[in-house]
Parts: structure tokens; C-alpha cells; sequence
């Protein structure tokens, strides 16, 4: 029986902050009027997500619409609320998407990430996509995977996990597939012998 990290998303019950997760890929938050209410929104690649992403965010306390953007895309937003604030806070500045400093990602947040904006490729590893309009967040991004325990390679728009220790860390930090959640897309390890 393996033990669980500190780190991983089983070790304690879902927060707002754990949306955090949809922030690193190519989720936006945005403040309103006088910035005491924000919205989270992220576009999703494909669509049979929606429901799992929906289901984790109520998990946290936070309801979310499933919409249709202009270019027909699916997204799934909040209503501008108060409780999204310190998050958009913490992920922004001035209007511009930035990775609060020495954030520590965690399994909740990974966990979120994976089911928003992961997949696996096509040669044992892990892909976490990031958001292609915010550059600037990317090195950070590395910077807070490499102290979960899960160094990444960047490929393009994405952070790849590869390698056994690494992609078992993944595994172990995300725990088990969500309910909703396509099973083919969820990270997994193949039981190798880590060398």
C-alpha cells in the first residue's frame, strides 16, 4: 500500500484556493467594478470535460455555468462573486494573468489542472497545457511543478511530465480519477520498477 504525500489531493477536503489549478492552464479570472467581486472562466479543448470540471469546482463551494463562447467553444464560468477576490488577487496583476510568488502547487490545484487542461501523449508521459496568452506565467509554472516533486520539460504550450518517478509522482499527487472524468485522459502509472 503506498502512503500519501502531504501534497496529495486526498489529504484534505476541497477549498477555493484549489481552483488556483484551472489558473495555471488556460483559465482567466477577472475583477469587477470596484474589484470586490471577480469571475473565473476557462475554455475547454474538449467539451465532455465540462461536466467534471463543473462537479470538482461545486466540490470547493464555487457553482459554475457551462457556456458556448463566440468562436463555439465550451467554457465554464462562475458569476462574479466575492469569495473569488483573494484568488484573483493572488493571480493578477493589474489585468495581467502572473503566478503568485514561491506558490506552492499542491494535488488539490494538480488535480484540477489535469482535468481541465491535461492529457497523456503519446509515449508514457503527461501533458499539462498552459495558457498561451499569458507566457509570462510559464517559467514559474515550471518552477512550482519542479518544487511539487515533478519537474517538467516545456513542449510548446504544455508541461510534459516524463519518466517513471515523475510520472508516478504525478499519479500519486492527483489521486484517483474524478467522478465524471474521462478515465483515458486521467494520468497513470504503469507499475514500472523506477531505476
Amino acid at each position: 500500500m503506498s502512503q500519501l504525500s502531504m501534497f496529495s489531493a486526498e489529504v484534505s477536503p476541497p477549498q477555493v484556493s484549489d481552483l488556483a489549478g484551472l489558473l495555471c492552464g488556460p483559465g482567466q479570472i477577472s475583477r469587477f467594478g470596484a474589484g470586490d467581486q471577480a469571475r473565473l472562466s476557462i475554455v475547454l479543448d474538449d467539451p465532455a470535460r465540462a461536466p467534471a470540471v463543473a462537479a470538482a469546482c461545486a466540490a470547493t463551494g464555487i457553482t459554475v455555468s457551462t457556456v458556448r463562447t463566440e468562436t463555439g467553444a465550451t467554457a465554464v464560468r462562475t458569476a462574479f462573486r466575492c469569495d473569488l477576490v483573494g484568488l484573483a488577487r493572488a493571480w493578477t496583476r493589474g489585468s495581467v494573468k502572473t503566478v503568485p510568488p514561491e506558490w506552492q502547487l499542491d494535488g488539490r490545484a494538480l488535480r484540477l489542472w489535469a482535468l481541465a487542461a491535461g492529457r497523456p501523449d503519446e509515449r508514457g508521459g503527461y501533458l499539462l497545457a498552459l495558457d498561451p496568452h499569458a507566457p509570462e506565467t510559464h517559467l514559474a509554472l515550471v518552477a512550482a511543478t519542479t518544487r511539487a516533486g515533478i519537474p517538467p520539460a516545456r513542449v510548446g504550450s504544455a508541461l510534459r511530465i516524463s519518466g517513471t518517478r515523475r510520472v508516478r509522482r504525478l499519479v500519486e499527487l492527483v489521486g484517483p480519477v474524478p467522478p465524471r472524468a474521462d478515465m483515458s485522459g486521467w494520468p497513470r502509472y504503469w507499475g514500472r520498477t523506477a531505476s
